[in-house]
């Protein structure tokens, strides 16, 4: 039953990580791209390992990813923050629908 969870929880991670692919390659400016990286990237690594966990049971491993998925809920989030706030700070500007900055 454990194998199954973890392969649905890796097809979850599967597709956020497609939808961070397709957000970076679609969407107009770096603030915006940054922000489809930043949420469903993170999402898309936790369920991944998450899966990865689940499908190898209780064992030194999946108390190994545990640690990465504590690790990387914290660091995407501040890695995504501090990324903006340097290209702001750089004055790299705002994308507005007009095509004007």
């Amino acid at each position: 039953m454990n194998q199954w969870i973890g392969i649905f929880l890796l097809f979850g991670g599967l597709f956020f990580i497609i939808v961070t692919a397709v957000g970076v390659v679609r969407l107009p400016d770096f603030y915006t791209r940054l922000h489809a990286t930043g949420k469903s990237e993170t999402l898309g690594i936790l369920l991944s390992f998450l899966g990865l966990a689940f499908y190898h049971g209780i064992s030194l491993t999946s108390f190994k990813m545990l640690l990465i998925i504590l690790f990387i809920l914290f660091a995407n989030p501040i890695g995504t923050h501090l990324l903006s706030r340097a290209a702001y700070r750089a004055g790299l500007k705002h994308w507005e629908k007009g095509g004007q900055p």
